[in-house]
Formats: C-alpha cells, structure tokens, sequence
C-alpha cells in the first residue's frame, strides 16, 4: 500500500533544506533539485538555501504527482501550473458566485 505524507503546517516560516527534507520526506538532494528545476520555491539565507513553509504542501503534491502518475520533471511542472490555474479559477468562480446572493443565480 503506497503512503502520502500529507502536508503539515510548519510552525516556522521558513526551513533549510534539511529541515524541508526531513519534513516531507524527501532526501536533501532531491529537495535541492526540485528548487534548481523551479519546481519549489526557496530564498537566500544566511547559511544556504531556506524554503517557505508554504512551499510543503507543492512538495506533497509533487511526490503524489510522481508517485500516482510517475510523471518526469518536466511534465511536474506543466501540471503544477495547471493546477494551479484551475484553483483560481475556482475560486474566482466561488466568489463571482456568491457575490450575487447564492450559487444559482
């Protein structure tokens, strides 16, 4: 049976690599990767790399993505960006709605 880590709310804002790895599973060096291939987000700290907490839950998704689908590099991260697009058009869509007094109007 295959196991997801599921996303966890951090309780610092932003993790080095070895703590983000620690955190969702992954090896160092394939977090190290993913941000070179600009699959995760990471910014300049003192002391190397640091990863945004909110950067957890994409590299959960990412390990669904190439686990369920075994989807390369590549195609990560066209899917991510569709994905992302239909969230906000949802959620556009969610708000359009209830700006007009209910869902059916």
């Amino acid at each position: 049976m295959t196991r997801y880590l599921l996303a966890r709310q951090a309780p610092v804002s932003a993790l080095t690599v070895t703590q983000f790895a620690a955190a969702t599973g992954l090896d160092a060096y394939e977090v190290t990767r993913l941000v070179a291939l600009g699959l995760l987000d990471a910014v300049r700290g003192p002391a190397g790399p640091l990863l945004p907490a909110t950067q957890l839950a994409r590299a959960a998704r990412i390990t669904r993505l190439r686990a369920g689908l075994g989807l390369n590099y590549t195609a990560l991260g066209v899917v991510l960006e569709l994905l992302e697009r239909i969230e906000h058009l949802e959620a556009a869509l969610r708000a359009e709605r209830s700006g007009r007094n209910g869902p059916w109007r």
